[in-house]
């Protein structure tokens, strides 16, 4: 299974706005992807699991794809979403 680990950009974690960008990516994609951190793994298209994990700025995430066509461009632009501040002015 594709596998990236990252830390996360956004100065104030991943809330509502980043989560949402996440979550949306995934469900559009068709692909199974789970989001862990800290040894908790949740369902990445959840925008709840994902909350739930209360991810802060530079926590370090992991994300692992589904095997299949399109998991590793996938794992790119879900790293991309990541590793972007959403919160800079």
């Amino acid at each position: 299974m594709p596998e990236q680990t990252v830390r996360v950009a956004s100065a104030h974690g991943l809330h509502a706005r980043p989560a949402s960008l996440f979550t949306q990516a995934v469900g559009k994609a068709g692909i199974a992807v789970q989001l862990a951190k800290g040894g908790k793994t949740v369902n990445a298209a959840s925008i709840l699991g994902v909350i739930s994990l209360g991810i802060d700025h530079n926590d370090e995430v992991t994300i692992t794809a589904e095997e299949g066509d399109g998991a590793e461009a996938l794992l790119a632009e879900l790293t991309g979403i990541l590793t972007t501040d959403h919160d800079a002015s």
